[in-house]
């Protein structure tokens, strides 16, 4: 059973999409996956025991898309299923384009136009349940149960516990606390963890604010790895972590996927829908605002507040309430 997977082009949601991959492999059980996706989804998804091709997706890149899409089409050629985790014409062109009959995407004015499978799924509803949902449309187990999220990187052995901080969250500054605040509550722990500071090669300065604040209130035992970690190294070692404590971000969804014990501040975006999924040990810190959940990249009011109001006694309070 040959199945084409289109995976989505985040990180937090590539991995958000590992429980419906999960249950197509239980359905099929002699299933063998081809990815697509961006370098990031591709690099996390790539190990799963079932994959026999990964492919970037790099149609973006070239000069004419529609052309370009053919030829990967083309290059990949026909499965007994197709099924695109994206809402994209691109995505559903290129599964028409393999000359596979089942094609299933969420339905659009695109996918409608081109595929077989095009159900309705509501939104009002974790990312990773409308993902399971759709893989799942042409069983009699549509209306399954959904596992847990699945990384197949092994994940690192450190000598003493550690905590890992992580300021970033690559899709736009709204979504991010405050260097100085996660400083604090690295502070309140450090007796108690080793210190791992994470982030994108974006995200390098900001994890020096934090290491400066961390030096600034006396803490030694910190680590700043932001900006020196390739996509398996980042998901091993944040499951090698004991705490984690991060914006909504893909790092966030690596955690859940390890069941790494986290706290996660939330601001402009839809909790509901895109926190941790069935991490056992997980709290959520927000503030409900009259403008939340904006899904802004920056706070279109300028001020900031669903961030700026939440303390970092809040997130200490929070990791104490895990646990742990």
């Amino acid at each position: 059973m040959k199945i084409l997977v289109v995976l989505p082009n985040w990180l937090g949601d590539a991995i958000m999409a590992t429980p419906a991959i999960e249950l197509l492999a239980k359905y099929y059980p002699s299933a063998k996956f081809t990815f697509v996706g961006s370098f990031v989804s591709i690099e996390a998804l790539k190990y799963h025991p079932l994959c026999e091709n990964a492919v970037i997706d790099n149609t973006k890149n070239e000069g004419n898309r529609f052309v370009a899409t053919y030829k990967l089409a083309k290059k990949l050629g026909v499965f007994n299923m197709a099924i695109t985790f994206r809402n994209q014409i691109h995505s559903s062109l290129l599964l028409r384009l393999t000359g596979t009959v089942l094609c299933i995407a969420k339905s659009s004015w695109h996918s409608r136009l081109l595929l077989s499978h095009t159900p309705e799924i509501s939104s009002n509803q974790h990312l990773s349940i409308q993902y399971a949902k759709l893989a799942m449309i042409n069983t009699d187990e549509w209306d399954t149960e959904v596992p847990n999220l699945a990384l197949y990187i092994e994940k690192e052995k450190f000598t003493r516990p550690t905590l890992g901080i992580n300021a970033g969250a690559t899709y736009g500054s709204a979504k991010r606390w405050y260097p100085e605040k996660f400083a604090q509550v690295a502070q309140e722990f450090s007796k108690d963890y080793d210190i791992l500071i994470f982030g994108g090669p974006s995200e390098v300065e900001m994890a020096k604010e934090i290491e400066d604040n961390l030096v600034a209130l006396h803490v030694e035992n910190f680590t700043n790895i932001a900006g020196k970690t390739n996509i398996q190294q980042l998901c091993a070692k944040i499951g090698g972590c004991s705490l984690f404590i991060t914006n909504d971000s893909g790092p966030m969804h690596v955690a859940a996927a390890y069941q790494v014990p986290t706290v996660a501040i939330f601001g402009p975006t839809k909790h509901k829908e895109t926190s941790q999924w069935m991490n056992e040990k997980s709290k959520i810190v927000r503030h409900e605002m009259d403008c939340s959940p904006c899904m802004k990249r920056e706070c279109p009011l300028k001020h900031h507040e669903c961030m700026t109001t939440i303390t970092a006694e809040e997130v200490i309070q929070a990791v104490k309430e895990l646990d742990i």
